[in-house]
């Protein structure tokens, strides 16, 4: 299995993914995440989701800060990601695309 970043990768992190992909509803993802994030941390990672879609749509840096309220910093962290990561941004978008056609 190829993974974007090896040192994180073990036993109890691959535990802990699994059982995020056995969440079925918006609910139980809800009471998941809770449990093990901040409402911080949970709205932190919301933004920088929005600002990888929207960044993914070719949306200009000024048009995310003032949409998101995410820093240039933040935006171009993510950018970074989605130019060199391993197309994980992608991958879901894609899905969640389908998904919208259905």
């Amino acid at each position: 299995m190829a993974v974007a970043n090896n040192r994180i990768q073990d036993e109890n992190t691959d535990f802990l993914l699994k059982c995020i992909l056995s969440l079925e509803t918006l609910e139980e993802c809800y009471a998941f995440f809770f449990f093990f994030f901040t409402m911080t941390e949970i709205k932190s990672m919301a933004g920088g989701i929005v600002v990888a879609k929207m960044l993914s749509e070719e949306n200009k840096y000024e048009d995310i800060v003032v949409k998101t309220g995410a820093s240039t910093a933040t935006i171009s962290r993510v950018n970074r990601s989605l130019c060199y990561g391993n197309d994980g941004y992608t991958k879901i978008f894609r899905r969640l695309a389908r998904e919208d056609e259905k």
